[in-house]
């Protein structure tokens, strides 16, 4: 590594080095500031699910209503809610988070061409990241239970790690729950028909990782049954 660094070092002069060395630095300084104020705004939220599910969903539509539906009641239940801040699905869960008088977060994500925070989150609990893996680490670190509508490789994304850290006992169980079992059924019957059965390369107790609804009443309850077995606390 020595040898690689001072190859790369050769190609510029002491100053231009030296300029590099100082941004890579800097950017330690803005990741921990990310974290911070996601820390010092979250640590008090009390009890939260995060909400995934795609920004292309079109109001109106059957995943856009059973967001909102399933948002509004977690909040009858004392739940708050977290979701990425942006349109589509997680429009429709701040919404009836809104709705049902929860408290309504949202953790936005600075990209190109995509559009702001929607206006439904609440005003002190709004958090712009740059960092995707900050952002991620603030769903999991402040929710009990993540609920996943149908989305994109974002979605994907959320739902993977939660299952890997729960499987590799990085962070306590809590529940997952996929909605839309037509959406979600030939992703569930590949990871045990060919990553479980076929390639052993997950156990049959990883299947129960994760749980299938299609309604609001079904996934909330799936989140009131597994914490009514335990203390409801924050998953930290």
């Amino acid at each position: 590594m020595m040898a690689e660094e001072e190859r790369i070092r050769s190609a510029f002069s002491e100053k231009d080095w030296n300029e590099i060395k100082a941004m890579d630095s800097w950017t330690v300084f803005k990741i921990v500031a990310e974290f911070v104020e996601g820390f010092e705004k979250l640590a008090k939220i009390g009890p939260c699910v995060s909400i995934f599910g795609s920004a292309r969903t079109p109001a109106g539509s059957k995943y856009f209503k059973l967001a909102e539906e399933i948002s509004y009641k977690l909040t009858q239940f004392g739940y708050g809610v977290i979701t990425g801040g942006g349109p589509g699905v997680m429009e429709a869960a701040n919404m009836g988070a809104r709705k049902g008088g929860g408290r309504s977060v949202g953790l936005n994500i600075d990209l190109p061409h995509e559009q702001g925070a929607n206006e439904f989150i609440d005003s002190d609990k709004l958090i712009t990241f740059n960092h995707f893996f900050i952002r991620k680490v603030m769903f999991v670190k402040y929710a009990q239970g993540f609920i996943v509508l149908p989305g994109g490789f974002g979605t994907f994304d959320e739902f993977f790690e939660a299952l890997t850290l729960i499987q590799t006992k990085k962070i306590g169980r809590f529940p997952i729950i996929l909605v839309g079992t037509d959406y979600w059924k030939g992703l569930v019957e590949w990871i045990q028909d060919v990553m479980m059965t076929e390639e052993s390369n997950i156990d049959t107790d990883d299947m129960e990782l994760f749980s299938l609804a299609d309604t609001a009443d079904e996934a909330v309850e799936m989140i009131n049954a597994f914490y009514s077995k335990y203390l409801l606390s924050p998953n930290f």
